[in-house]
């Protein structure tokens, strides 16, 4: 009998990984500095993603009267921003792909001890769920590994075999991008059920609450545009990864983690619209 969860862990683990290290091949430790040195920025985006994100959240699923365990998972996704994925939305975007690494690369050190305070603090707003269970450290280490390390070492990479990496990023790119490209079709494919058995007002809410963050994060990201586009996706897309782990040791067997999925898949997509309209949309042809 096929694992299907187990499918899904590998090829997504693959296709993070991969997705990220050919980022960190475009990048000079000194650009990712450089791009992480506005202290400012950084607490306001921690302020937006571990308070307002989860408040509004807590919001639209009481105003859309989502169902408890769809509104879990929500409030789970809401209270992990900035997905591994951003830096490669933003390569796609054409935004600024030092502070994108550097970003997602510190997030996850935030998110093991912010996370857990602003989940107990959203759930404070709804009826008793039961029990989080947060593995402090096993989640940090997973973390580090699934975002800060490939990026990482991507990075160094470039930095100790710039000649050779040059050579390869694209075809990295080629490769990570296909991997990515057949894990999202599998997540589609396997999870195709649940995806509509969710209904449409819990997906209105998602897609709502997906358009709000963006736009709040995108305000957060200075006069620059590239810089917007980062702070945008990155309070727009949430960890998908980190909110299935807490789901899983949390509420196993339950709708919960389905729910995640469900709606974790959903931001993908959403994500890779805000793409496309920021690569071929009517401000990109302006500029043109």
């Amino acid at each position: 009998m096929i694992n299907t969860e187990f499918i899904i862990r590998v090829l997504s683990g693959s296709a993070l990984f991969t997705l990220l290290l050919a980022a960190g091949l475009r990048l000079a430790p000194v650009e990712v500095w450089t791009a992480l040195r506005d202290w400012r920025r950084l607490v306001m985006l921690l302020a937006v993603n571990f308070i307002v994100v989860p408040a509004i959240t807590v919001l639209a699923v009481r105003l859309f009267a989502v169902p408890p365990a769809l509104a879990l998972a929500m409030v789970l996704l809401s209270v992990a921003p900035f997905a591994p994925v951003v830096p490669v939305f933003t390569r796609l975007a054409q935004g600024d792909l030092a502070l994108a690494a550097g970003l997602t690369a510190v997030f996850p050190v935030f998110c093991t001890f912010l996370t857990p305070l602003a989940y107990r603090a959203a759930m404070f707003f709804l009826p008793p769920a039961g029990e989080l269970k947060f593995q402090t450290l096993s989640i940090l280490a997973t973390l580090l590994a699934t975002a800060t390390a490939p990026l990482a070492l991507g990075v160094a990479l470039n930095q100790l075999f710039p000649e050779t990496s040059r050579r390869v990023v694209r075809w990295a790119e080629i490769v990570s991008e296909g991997v990515g490209s057949l894990s999202l079709a599998f997540v589609v494919i396997s999870e195709f059920r649940s995806i509509f058995a969710v209904g449409w007002m819990p997906v209105l809410a998602m897609i709502l609450l997906n358009q709000l963050s963006l736009e709040l994060g995108y305000r957060l990201g200075g006069p620059d545009r590239a810089a917007k586009m980062v702070t945008g996706l990155g309070t727009a897309n949430r960890n998908i990864a980190l909110s299935l782990l807490v789901a899983a040791d949390s509420f196993p067997a339950t709708a919960v983690v389905p729910g995640v999925v469900t709606n974790g898949l959903l931001l993908i997509l959403l994500g890779l619209v805000h793409v496309a309209w920021w690569r071929f949309g009517p401000s990109r042809r302006q500029r043109n």
